[in-house]
């Protein structure tokens, strides 16, 4: 028999790294696109392409077609992350009425494994200060914020279909940053506003941070080693946001911020940010979401994958160090 890898929202941050990564150890990859989706260009040439949207089942029938001979692996990375405080209706249907469609082909094609891309958001806080584990129980009234909302009852959705039959694999990255992001994802937004002179000012708080690179070898690991029901979180360490700027300060040799912004007035102002960057159709700075995520708990433990999956990462300074390079030679800084 042979496996067959499909990655859903391969033109994203992590799937396209999952897929390329898949695809230059010579597994066989099908990655599933949105129509004139212009990062398909930076897809491995041996990748078999193909068009579809989670949100309309029809059109994932080809992509999941395959011979008595062969056995699909179907990686569900296919989402959107969402920073807004606002409730957007898309976030809700495609992470959660997308999910549900994927699961569908997948008990209808009997795929071997399916391993969904949750995220450290739909776990229950804790308390302040506490190392987060593993858990599997997820609800929406137990985490803040839509988007947090709308992965919790995916994951707890996903995995009650262990209990059907399907081999189910959940893992919870936290916040992805690293080369490689041909969107507009928020840590490396982040970035490109340090390294143009727009960033002047920080507040207080942080959060774990981890290389795409790192949590794309756990997901691959996951496909091969893990068992039905259960769930890995892929993370690195908690980074300060002074940590992380002073780390681009050594990186680049820029100035330090040093300019403070109180936590209570980054709130008051966090709802005109929103409109303005909205206006000017960019990624926003920050949300009222966002400055509640720095200052959550975040302490994440990755000992479970570390012992189960061989999972590793690498130093936050060389995720920086990687990044920036990378961003030089797509000059986009």
């Amino acid at each position: 028999m042979k496996d067959i890898y499909l990655v859903t929202g391969a033109a994203g941050h992590l799937g396209n790294v999952i897929a390329n990564t898949l695809a230059l150890s010579g597994e066989q990859v099908r990655a599933l696109l949105l129509d004139k989706d212009y990062a398909v260009s930076y897809l491995e040439n041996t990748i078999s392409r193909f068009v579809g949207d989670v949100l309309e089942p029809e059109s994932l029938d080809s992509f999941f077609e395959h011979g008595e001979q062969e056995e699909l692996i179907v990686i569900h990375c296919a989402g959107i992350v969402s920073i807004s405080s606002a409730y957007q209706q898309k976030v809700h249907d495609v992470n959660i009425f997308g999910t549900m469609n994927i699961v569908e082909q997948c008990h209808k094609h009997h795929v071997k494994k399916l391993i969904y891309i949750s995220s450290v958001h739909a776990i229950p806080e804790g308390e302040k200060g506490s190392i987060i584990l593993e858990t599997n129980l997820f609800h929406p009234n137990l985490v803040s914020g839509h988007y947090a909302k709308s992965k919790a009852e995916a994951t707890d959705y996903v995995l009650r279909q262990a209990k059907m039959g399907l081999h189910v694999i959940v893992v919870h990255p936290s916040g992805i940053c690293g080369p490689c992001d041909y969107g507009h994802g928020h840590t490396n937004q982040l970035i490109i506003d340090y390294c143009k002179g727009r960033l002047v000012s920080s507040v207080i708080g942080g959060y774990d941070f981890v290389d795409v690179r790192d949590v794309a070898h756990g997901v691959i690991m996951a496909s091969k080693k893990a068992k039905s029901g259960e769930c890995y979180i892929l993370s690195n360490r908690y980074v300060s946001v002074k940590e992380f700027l002073d780390l681009l300060s050594e990186i680049t040799g820029r100035k330090k911020v040093k300019n403070k912004i109180p936590m209570w007035f980054a709130k008051i102002t966090a709802p005109a940010s929103e409109l303005y960057y909205k206006i000017r159709q960019q990624t926003p700075l920050y949300t009222a979401y966002s400055l509640y995520t720095l200052s959550s708990n975040s302490y994440f433990s990755h000992e479970k994958a570390d012992r189960e999956l061989a999972y590793t990462v690498r130093p936050f300074k060389q995720t920086l160090q990687d990044t920036v390079s990378w961003l030089k030679r797509q000059r986009r800084i």
